[in-house]
């Protein structure tokens, strides 16, 4: 018996196996959102729950490898916008690449409510989307073309709102969030015809993500 060529396939089952439950994971995410369990994950992928918590033992484990790619696609957009010598078009091109990340894919806007251990990559993209995001928030501010009392928090204020127009557009959905965040961006646009009400907290709109995604990824 040639003990090499079967530790090699089955390494290459092993290899195999993981990427069709990467796969399936990133459909079932993108089209009904994290709510979705490990058995209906393993049932896509067509492996057992075992053989899938073999490879990921919690679902955040999952996402994490999921969406890591996408968060770093977020955090890539978050600097890019910070270099386009158009202030205001650098920050509208980024309110707008966040809604299409969304449109596209349920999961993502729930990606934004998890925390992970921060020696994750895909927390470490996370938090650089943030800090990027704030500084063009300051800088769109600071140039006077956008209204004073924009706050970071307002994103995530717009992803909630944007959140229906992704459930229940259908095939018209694409149509009505470019209506959607065209009024939203005139809106943000200094000087602004009034005062805003205050912001919630970052801890109540956190909240209000999660309640908008009331199954948060468990183990």
């Amino acid at each position: 018996m040639n003990h090499a060529a079967t530790s090699t396939g089955l390494r290459a089952d092993a290899a195999r196996n993981r990427q069709r439950i990467v796969d399936a994971a990133r459909e079932v995410f993108a089209r009904d959102g994290l709510d979705v369990s490990m058995r209906q994950v393993a049932l896509h992928a067509g492996v057992g729950e075992p053989t899938l918590r073999r490879r990921f033992a919690t679902k955040a484990d999952l996402v994490a490898e999921v969406f890591q790619d996408k968060i770093a696609t977020y955090a890539d957009a978050a600097e890019a916008a910070l270099d386009d010598p158009d202030v205001w078009r650098g920050f509208s091109s980024f309110v707008y690449r966040a809604a299409g990340m969304q449109l596209a894919d349920r999961g993502f806007t729930e990606l934004l409510t998890m925390t992970f251990p921060k020696s994750m990559r895909v927390e470490q993209h996370r938090l650089r989307a943030y800090t990027a995001f704030t500084a063009l928030i300051a800088r769109a501010q600071s140039t006077g073309v956008l209204r004073e009392d924009f706050v970071a928090e307002d994103l995530p204020l717009v992803l909630i709102a944007h959140a229906g127009v992704v459930a229940a557009g259908g095939e018209v959905a694409g149509d009505l969030s470019a209506r959607l965040l065209a009024y939203l961006l005139q809106a943000f646009a200094a000087p602004g015809v009034a005062d805003l009400p205050p912001a919630p907290s970052p801890a109540a709109i956190y909240r209000a993500l999660l309640r908008l995604h009331s199954d948060a990824p468990a183990s």
